[in-house]
């Protein structure tokens, strides 16, 4: 019957159920894992055991236990603890030890990773073992190393091996330019070398020298590349140049120029007027072409004052002048350069002058000259030091500031002074004249007194309360300028003395001085010197002296509406001069003998005989 009919064809296979295949493979799946377990367990070895095929820094620990192999590994240590390495860097040979770096190894750490390479359970340890017997496993100890010793020790070899690349550059010969080649360098790869040195003296085995990692330091700039410099350098000096500033002109010749190039080195590609000679040459062109500013200054005319304009002056524009005379000398036509300029500003300009507000004088004093003629022309020194001294509003006048340390080699000459209540002879004597002039001068204006010291002595030339003396550096005369204005200290020697006036502006002041008195305060002091001339309880003066005395002189300063603005009192004592007394030290003379009664002198004796006796007998011996 069709379709309930199968008819298999010849040859067929009978068809075997999914289960028996799937049986099949577990078994043989099973055959595989027994037969691999075996092979584990054939390798597996003991486990107290390294496994064959392990070294540790190059030693074979293979087959040895944890203490054997660490006791090993120990004793080969300090074996080569004084034996060197040699270390190589190019032609350099270095030779280190162990024990100067103090290169300490864990070497029971290295063990213990070995153990765990070759461990595991059963079959697995034997494929681990296996694995490192075919393959070999060298296992790296942890190394300690002092450091500071490690980088000293890599410096010095950087120090000798180290050589930096040489830029080509551009050479004068004569008067011919000429290209030098470039050369390379090498520098030490510091890092690299610190690894190196580690883990050669960290390992147990010396095979020959070890190459230190060396780098190439390459040249940046050939001879390529400087050649366009080369072509400006030989156009700069193939003829002269010449410099131009208004209608004067100087001329540069060809070796002047060369002096003056500064050709490529040390990575430069550009030719530039540079260097010690054309610092040199610009420093005498200064000399011609620079002019000084001039500041705004006061000048003092009948009394009054004007100010005298301020002046620009010019200076070298040294870069810019470089710049010009390079331009004209890599020109083969324009070999003429412009002298560059600039303009030098004076720090007190005219309007800067204006401002400060001197308009008029504020007061005027004047003493006369006195003394030996050095001690006037320390006056005259003295004065022209501080003419022309400016004061700012709220600052402060010093006359030692101004006039400076009295010295021979300033220009002071030796001359009478006050030393100690007593007349000396000191460089710049007289200056303490000028204290005296400067402090009645700031008195008459009104301004604040800030420091004054009176002589110890009364001087009768000046007036009464109101002399100041001055000592470099530690007795001044300040006075502070407390107007709102500048002051402006103006200093004139004239034939008869010296004057000192103050110039300045702002609100106007009157000053009213009380008339001072002098009172005697204690008789002369007395000093007494032996003198060896006088007798003995005789004296005799020398000098009177002067008797202490004393003073006061009142000073009220107005405000241009009346109102006081200082109300003082001015309270000066004098010591006095010394009585001078000479006490006799001279001893009286020894009185005269008196005459004999018989006539003969009181003083003659008997005439001894040549015998020998007074009265002519002759004299005996003992035999």
């Amino acid at each position: 019957m069709r379709g309930d009919v199968t008819t298999a064809g010849v040859g067929a296979r009978p068809h075997r159920p999914s289960w028996v295949v799937l049986r099949r493979g577990a078994v043989g799946a099973l055959l595989l894992i027994v037969v691999a377990a075996l092979v584990g367990m054939a390798f597996a070895g003991p486990r107290s055991e390294l496994a064959p095929g392990i070294t540790i820094a190059g030693v074979d620990v293979g087959g040895l236990n944890v203490d054997e192999a660490r006791k090993l590994l120990e004793s080969r240590s300090r074996e080569l603890e004084g034996t060197a390495v040699t270390f190589t860097a190019g032609k350099q040979r270095f030779a280190v030890t162990p024990e100067q770096l103090s290169i300490d190894v864990d070497w029971a750490g290295a063990v213990a990773r070995a153990q765990k390479v070759g461990g595991g359970f059963g079959p697995v340890r034997g494929y681990h073992r296996l694995h490192a017997r075919l393959t070999g496993i060298d296992i790296a100890p942890d190394i300690q190393v002092y450091a500071a010793a490690l980088e000293f020790k890599v410096s010095q070899f950087a120090q000798a091996t180290d050589g930096p690349h040489v830029e080509a550059s551009l050479r004068l010969r004569g008067l011919a330019i000429e290209a030098v080649p470039g050369q390379s360098g090498q520098k030490l790869d510091r890092e690299g070398t610190e690894r190196a040195l580690v883990a050669a003296l960290g390992s147990l085995v010396r095979a020959g020298p070890v190459q230190l990692p060396v780098e190439v330091d390459p040249v940046q700039v050939t001879t390529d590349d400087l050649a366009a410099a080369k072509l400006q350098a030989e156009l700069a000096i193939s003829s002269p140049v010449r410099l131009a500033y208004g209608e004067t002109r100087f001329k540069l010749p060809r070796w002047r120029i060369a002096e003056l190039l500064s050709l490529p080195r040390d990575a430069a590609t550009n030719v530039a007027i540079a260097g010690p000679r054309a610092d040199a040459y610009f420093e005498k062109l200064q000399a011609t072409v620079d002019r000084d500013p001039v500041d705004a200054r006061f000048e003092v005319r009948s009394g009054g004052i004007r100010i005298v304009p301020a002046q620009e002056g010019v200076t070298l524009d040294v870069p810019g002048t470089a710049k010009e005379l390079l331009a004209a000398a890599i020109s083969p036509n324009r070999r003429v350069a412009e002298i560059a300029v600039a303009t030098a500003r004076p720090e007190r300009t005219t309007a800067d002058a204006k401002a400060m507000g001197i308009e008029r004088r504020l007061s005027s004093y004047t003493t006369p000259y006195a003394g030996s003629a050095d001690r006037i022309s320390n006056l005259r020194l003295a004065v022209s030091l501080l003419d022309g001294a400016l004061v700012a509003p709220g600052g402060t006048f010093s006359l030692n500031q101004e006039v400076g340390e009295r010295t021979l080699e300033r220009g002071f000459r030796s001359a009478p002074v006050i030393i100690a209540d007593e007349f000396a002879e000191d460089v710049g004597g007289g200056v303490s004249q000028v204290g005296t002039t400067v402090f009645n001068a700031a008195w008459e204006a009104g301004v604040k007194i800030a420091e004054r010291h009176p002589h110890s002595l009364y001087i009768s030339r000046y007036q009464l309360g109101r002399d100041a003396t001055v000592n470099y550096p530690d007795l001044d005369l300040k006075f502070v300028n407390d107007t709102p204005k500048w002051m402006l200290v103006a200093g004139a020697a004239g034939d008869y003395g010296i004057t000192v006036s103050i110039y300045g502006g702002g609100p106007e002041r009157r000053v009213l001085s009380g008339e001072a008195t002098i009172r005697v305060t204690g008789p002369p002091r007395i000093k007494r010197i032996p003198d060896p001339e006088l007798l003995t309880g005789k004296t005799q003066i020398e000098s009177e002296g002067s008797p202490a005395q004393a003073t006061s002189v009142t000073r009220t300063v107005y405000d241009a509406q009346g109102n006081v603005l200082r109300d003082e009192t001015w309270n000066t004592s004098y010591r006095g001069e010394f009585r001078i007394v000479r006490v006799g030290t001279k001893p009286p003379p020894k009185p005269k003998p008196k005459p004999a009664k018989d006539g003969a002198r009181a003083d003659t004796v008997p005439a001894i005989s040549p015998g020998g006796r007074p009265d002519g007998a002759p004299t005996t011996t003992q035999p």
